[in-house]
């Protein structure tokens, strides 16, 4: 039988996989327990004969030579959660498979974005801060300010897999969605629902903005005071993506010169933040604890990707979740 292994960090592998689902890799995946990499470095003979990896958050970074002394014989990684840019490149040439459940982990992510987007749109969090402090009238009357979401214009930047789902999910309900992504052309975002837009356009013309850039070198500060200083007086900013994008002089800026505006912001650089940092007294800025991804129960939907995906490669069918080298130049 094919043999593999868990590895990385057991807590986390069990958090993700269930017993059931790690009962049945055992039964037919061949898996015969887990291993940290100081493990397999430091008995490299563990890792003779492997030919399939199944990991989760705390995958460890080897180096291709390490890989050649611990795992030699290895074929695939079978990645249970969403990012694989901290360790997929050395595995990648040297033509080892690399499998993500980037799509899994998006769901639970285009969900709370997607309700966020709708609440935003009715004026829900204004009034919601007015009317939990005995001020009913006025967060009626802040609420008339915003459009609702019948027609209501929403950007979204960058259409990778969650912006993907998003973008369906908002023009399903009849939302006109604006979409900033440089890799797909005007059909290709037509053909999820959305009209292709620069971002100039998207902060001028929206009622909401939602980022979803990828976390790259090319990225890093790409939203700008330039960006912000556009969005409409009673405008939100939602960030469910990576907070690295965002200039964050000039956002807060932007917040401070028009303080109707909003933003729902579910990740911060740095996370977490220091106490002394001025979002905590923005009375127009939420913060959530970076809980848009996978959680709780929500993660065994990563596990049952992967398990899937192995039995697809198992088959000689075609995998759905396969990573690329090229791939990772766009991926989060």
């Amino acid at each position: 039988m094919t043999k593999s292994i868990f590895l990385g960090i057991e807590e986390r592998v069990n958090y993700v996989y269930t017993a059931e689902q790690q009962q049945w890799l055992r039964q037919n995946a061949g898996v015969v327990g887990f291993y940290t990499d100081r493990q397999l470095l430091a008995e490299p003979q563990l890792g003779k004969g492997v030919e399939n990896v199944f990991s989760t958050w705390g995958m460890p970074g080897l180096t291709e030579q390490q890989i050649d002394q611990v795992l030699p014989d290895l074929k695939a990684v079978y990645y249970g959660a969403g990012s694989v840019q901290g360790f997929a490149r050395p595995f990648l040439s040297k033509g080892i498979r690399v499998f993500s459940a980037w799509q899994a982990n998006a769901v639970p992510v285009a969900e709370m974005t997607v309700a966020q987007i709708l609440l935003a749109n009715k004026g829900y969090f204004a009034a919601m801060l007015q009317n939990s402090v005995g001020k009913r009238e006025q967060g009626l009357k802040l609420a008339e300010n915003y459009p609702g979401n019948y027609g209501c214009k929403v950007g979204i930047i960058a259409a990778g897999q969650i912006g993907k789902m998003v973008i369906r999910t908002l023009a399903a309900r009849k939302l006109q969605v604006l979409v900033y992504d440089p890799f797909l052309n005007a059909d290709q975002i037509a053909a999820l629902g959305g009209v292709k837009a620069d971002l100039e356009t998207i902060f001028r013309e929206c009622q909401t903005v939602s980022n979803h850039l990828p976390n790259l070198p090319t990225t890093q500060k790409m939203l700008t005071y330039d960006h912000f200083k556009l969005m409409q007086p009673y405008a939100t900013f939602i960030n469910t993506g990576r907070a690295a994008q965002v200039e964050e002089q000039g956002f807060l800026r932007a917040l401070q010169e028009v303080p109707t505006r909003f933003a729902l912001l579910d990740v911060t650089d740095p996370e977490p933040l220091p106490e002394d940092s001025v979002y905590y007294s923005l009375p127009n800025v939420l913060l959530t604890p970076h809980i848009a991804g996978s959680m709780q129960d929500e993660v065994h939907r990563m596990a049952e990707y992967m398990i899937e995906e192995y039995k697809r490669v198992a088959d000689g069918e075609k995998p759905l979740y396969e990573v690329s080298m090229k791939m990772l130049e766009t991926m989060a």
